[in-house]
């Protein structure tokens, strides 16, 4: 088997053993759902007798108990049945018998017996006795809640997850690294460094702590600095836009159960309205905005006007800004960053720390474009993301993402944006060279995603250049072609960091809360080692801030080693310890992040020089040694 398929069988069987292994624990009154395989391992709901509960202290005896049926060596039978058979056979258990009615009467139903008293509701396949279960490493790690069908208002279960590889070797492997990325969690970090915080009055908010704010507006500066040698310019647009604007966008038929709504006072959405009919309602508009758009007659009445929504995307606004004025194919492409706040609506339990939020800002663009200069300008913008990935020390693949199901426009003009991205990659990554996820467009165009890896392996998608023939169709966007005719641009959306939050979560990781020194919230810490040294470390605070470093220093009248202790951690790159000898030269003596060893004896405009220096060069390494601040 090749090595996907070796997994899926062996961790997918493994889930049977779990949940026979509880059964046996705890009673046949286990009520057990689901069991499926994930990616290092598997998982499997239950709900327990009532007054019992799984915890930590019993994973082992889980273990244990697992271990103890692979080792009788029990066959494994899979049967089909009718789903008469199968309702009668499952007839204790409440969420097989939901399963089974939901299967469509004409669907091949099978079971698999483990043994002759454990029997569950699987496709399959599985292996053909347990015996071959006996040399893969496992190891329960987990337990969790979770809800019946992700359904918060129905059952509430128990998850038990396990760890599931061919070898012990890799499972230790694996545990090892999930204790690294835990220790690298961007939520521990950022409390221990005060970046940010959340609060239960704004789920899934982050509030920027003056430190991590620091390392924020930093990041938007290097992309600002980026973007304008390429020719972009910057604007700002509403937060909260009237509801016709998402209905022209096809943001209120598409992607309305992720906008905040703002009801108005005659408004099309009730404060109390169900979802249900707010969809339903929105498909009836969706259909007659294309309708209207069609006749060119007027969108709006008096009953919906006044409905508002904060704005999930950029793009409409953007669209609104190019259509203000008329435009020759001479001034393309124009270029519109954005850094504005953007609010996505998720589900509580999608949130996680700065990974998934519900208000955040990306380094946006919207570039207006002939089709001629496609090829060129998404090259550009590759060469970008080339430069800031490579600042980072991180590597990147491509991913081409097609046509979705509910996708916008002619198939036609699908069909010729993908072939063009399709041929953008080729000459860039070589045919084969990225990878091609079907269905996964945005519902207005194809789309190139790209995967950034970090120090840990992990891959997380950043950056991303969506192709959109659509809104400019939808707005009503022209310029003036060579002819003197009106022609229809063609959109370029784009963002390298993608989501500024998630994107200061992933480096938070991967640099284990310790950033490129031009990155650190705070650069350089100062202690004076007694008070009467203030007045140099005043002078030496002055003069890194008059070259664009940013310095904390402690003019308490504490000992110096509690005062080193506290920019120690918090990751400050250099920590400056000042005292007669330095005064009397103008020297500074460097305590190094990360290193026990001081340097001494350095005169204060090196110093100062080569903090400038590496802000001006995004440098990704710190000098440390005395070679290197000579």
């Amino acid at each position: 088997m090749e090595k996907e398929e070796f997994l899926s069988l062996y961790r997918h069987s493994l889930a049977h053993i779990l949940a026979k292994a509880v059964i046996e624990i705890y009673g046949k009154e286990v009520q057990y759902a689901i069991g499926p395989m994930i990616d290092d391992g598997a998982y499997y709901d239950f709900v327990l007798p009532e007054g019992k509960t799984i915890t930590e202290s019993d994973f082992k005896t889980i273990e244990n108990k697992m271990r103890e049926i692979i080792k009788r060596r029990e066959d494994w039978t899979r049967k089909v049945v009718s789903k008469e058979e199968a309702l009668e056979l499952f007839k204790d258990q409440k969420y097989k018998i939901e399963l089974i009615k939901d299967l469509p009467d004409d669907e091949t139903i099978s079971i698999y017996y483990t043994g002759e008293d454990y029997v569950d509701l699987c496709r399959g396949p599985h292996v053909e006795n347990s015996v071959d279960l006996m040399n893969v490493a496992y190891k329960v790690h987990a337990c969790s809640m979770a809800y019946w069908r992700g359904d918060a208002k129905r059952d509430q279960m128990q998850r038990v997850y396990f760890y599931a590889f061919p070898s012990k070797d890799e499972l230790k492997q694996h545990v090892k690294l999930i204790q690294e990325a835990r220790e690298r969690d961007h939520k521990k970090i950022g409390a221990q460094l005060d970046l940010f915080t959340f609060n239960e009055s704004a789920p899934g908010m982050p509030y920027w702590l003056p430190r991590g704010w620091e390392m924020y507006k930093t990041l938007m500066r290097y992309s600002r600095q980026l973007q304008k040698k390429h020719g972009y310019t910057e604007i700002s647009c509403p937060l909260i836009n009237n509801k016709k604007l998402w209905l022209v966008s096809g943001h209120w038929a598409h992607y309305l159960n992720n906008m905040f709504i703002v009801p108005g006072i005659d408004g099309f959405v009730k404060a109390d309205a169900d979802f249900d009919d707010i969809a339903e309602q929105a498909d009836e508009m969706s259909t007659s905005t294309q309708a209207h758009l069609e006749k060119g007659t007027p969108l709006y009445n008096r009953e919906n006007i006044d409905t508002m929504a904060a704005k999930p995307m950029n793009c409409p606004n953007a669209m609104m800004v190019f259509k203000r004025t008329t435009h020759s194919y001479k001034d393309l492409p124009i270029r519109y960053s954005e850094y504005d706040v953007l609010h996505r609506k998720e589900k509580s339990g999608q949130m996680n720390g700065l990974f998934r939020v519900q208000e955040f800002r990306q380094d946006d663009d919207h570039t207006f474009v002939m089709e001629s200069q496609i090829k060129d300008e998404i090259a550009d913008i590759i060469a970008i993301a080339d430069e800031i990935y490579s600042t980072f020390g991180v590597t990147y693949r491509a991913e081409l993402s097609t046509r979705p199901d509910d996708f916008m426009g002619e198939i036609e003009v699908w069909d010729r944006a993908e072939a063009g991205l399709k041929e953008i990659l080729d000459e860039k990554y070589g045919e084969g060279g990225y990878e091609i996820n079907e269905g996964d467009g945005a519902f207005y165009g194809p789309k190139i995603d790209l995967q950034i890896k970090d120090a840990l392996g992990r891959e997380w998608q950043c950056g991303t250049i969506q192709l959109d023939f659509q809104l400019p169709h939808n707005f009503g966007l022209t310029y003036t072609n060579q002819e003197g005719n009106p022609q229809m641009p063609v959109v370029i959306h784009r963002a390298i960091y993608g989501s500024l939050e998630r994107f200061i979560g992933i480096i938070i990781e991967n640099f284990k809360g310790a950033m490129p020194f031009w990155l650190n919230p705070f650069q350089v810490g100062i202690v004076p080692i007694m008070e009467s040294h203030n007045d140099y470390a005043k002078e030496v605070e002055q003069a890194l801030e008059n070259a664009g470093i940013r310095v904390e220093a402690d003019y308490s009248d504490k000992n110096m080693r509690p005062k080193i202790k506290k920019f120690k951690n918090y990751k400050d790159p250099y920590i400056l310890v000042l005292g007669d000898q330095e005064a009397a030269n103008k020297t500074v003596s460097i305590n190094v992040r990360g290193s026990n060893k001081q340097i001494q004896n350095v005169p204060l405009d090196t110093f100062v020089a080569i903090c400038k220096k590496l802000n001006e060069e995004h440098t990704l390494n710190l000098p440390q040694t005395e070679e290197e601040f000579q």
